[in-house]
């Protein structure tokens, strides 16, 4: 029975019976020629979902490493140097992948619950007088700390130093919840999976890819088969896949395509919104602080919340588990042990927060935390009661 729960963890999200019975299709020729009715439009309706008109979209059957993997290696060669700040688990690991490839990683390192530091950005690439620095790589939303950050002003940054990097950006789990400005922001490459806002399961890296970024790969030396951009393009452009596509995953995603545009994407960034705030409003009922250092910061996907002293989010979250078979996200990295994190993201309801938020209170109040049982979910339940889009209409009228 515990399997019907809902999770809250910042993905795999869950998956709606829309989506599910839209994977659950029989094998098919991937080289029919019907096969290019349904992908071709899945390739050209993600445009909208990045803000794009410009790019290129590329999809690999992986997940989202796969994706900073294809970024890396179609444009970069060995020994050129990119420019990373480090600032919670997923900006680490992009690093981790960039130095194993064998390039020259200039770090910058800084507080986790902070975002993307623009102005030490901005310092790094004036000081680069030779223009080594091939690449800015930038975590947009850091799911270990539940910190968004700002990309159009790491692109104003660089534009301010005159520098022709290329900006790459991990989307993963911030796209189809929050806007994303693919054109406007300047970004060169772009990555995303399947399983977080589109509400799919993992086994899809989605990328967006300027032309800027496309024309880096006459020069760039990494190697690369599996996720060679050319050989999906071209492949693509005759509605293919150079080796065996993941079928199911791309009906699932013609279906999401067309379940976030039915409601709005204005209106699912601004329910992602809704969510998070009365998700923030249960933390401060509680006294507990979030690892995001400002409001500026909060993520609408994912909120990491520390436990006061004395106690282990790990054993927090393994009593919600092992109690209520429920499951909330873990602290990664600097945050193990010290904070636990709420995904709000995907395919969630007011309804299913308020479940959540009560069932990580129960938890607390098991263990002892000093919460007052029903505090976070009041909070969050008076918040949602004045922000219902129909009270809202009820009072302007």
């Amino acid at each position: 029975m515990s399997s019907q729960n809902p999770v809250f963890i910042p993905g795999p999200t869950n998956i709606p019976d829309r989506l599910r019975l839209a994977m659950q299709v029989q094998t098919q020729d991937h080289r029919a020629p019907d096969f290019v009715k349904t992908f071709a439009p899945v390739l050209e309706d993600t445009k909208k979902v990045f803000e794009t008109t410009a790019g290129s979209i590329v999809t690999f059957p992986a997940s989202g490493t796969g994706g900073w993997e294809a970024a890396v290696t179609n444009t970069l060669s060995p020994g050129d140097k990119v420019l990373v700040a480090r600032y919670g688990m997923f900006s680490h690991r992009w690093i981790d992948l960039c130095q194993r490839h064998g390039l020259d990683v200039q770090v910058i390192e800084c507080p986790w619950g902070t975002g993307a530091p623009a102005d030490k950005f901005e310092q790094a690439l004036a000081a680069d007088s030779g223009r080594e620095i091939k690449a800015v790589l930038v975590t947009h939303n850091e799911t270990a700390t539940g910190v968004l950050s700002d990309i159009g002003a790491v692109r104003a940054a660089m534009n301010a130093a005159g520098h022709p990097a290329l900006l790459m950006v991990d989307a993963v789990s911030s796209l189809a919840s929050m806007p994303f400005h693919f054109d406007a922001w300047g970004v060169d490459i772009a990555v995303s999976g399947s399983q977080k806002g589109f509400m799919l399961a993992t086994g899809m890296a989605i990328l967006a890819v300027s032309p800027k970024a496309l024309a880096a790969m006459d020069t760039a030396k990494l190697p690369r088969t599996f996720f060679d951009f050319r050989d999906m393009m071209a492949a693509n452009a005759s509605g293919g896949f150079p080796y065996t596509p993941p079928l199911q995953l791309i009906y699932g995603m013609r279906e999401s395509l067309r379940m976030l545009f039915e409601e709005g994407l204005d209106n699912v960034y601004a329910r992602h919104h809704r969510l998070a705030e009365g998700v923030r409003r249960a933390v401060g009922a509680w006294g507990l602080k979030l690892v995001a250092q400002s409001p500026d910061l909060y993520s609408d996907s994912v909120s990491a919340i520390y436990v006061p002293d004395g106690f282990d989010s790990n054993i927090l979250t393994d009593h919600a588990y092992d109690a209520y078979g429920v499951s909330f996200g873990v602290g990664l990295g600097e945050m193990n042990g010290k904070a636990f994190r709420i995904g709000h993201l995907g395919s969630l309801t007011e309804t299913m927060v308020l479940s959540g938020l009560a069932t990580i209170e129960m938890a607390m109040a098991d263990l002892d935390y000093p919460i007052t049982l029903g505090s976070g979910v009041a909070a969050a339940q008076d918040y949602y009661r004045k922000t219902r889009p129909d009270a809202a209409r009820a009072q302007a009228a």
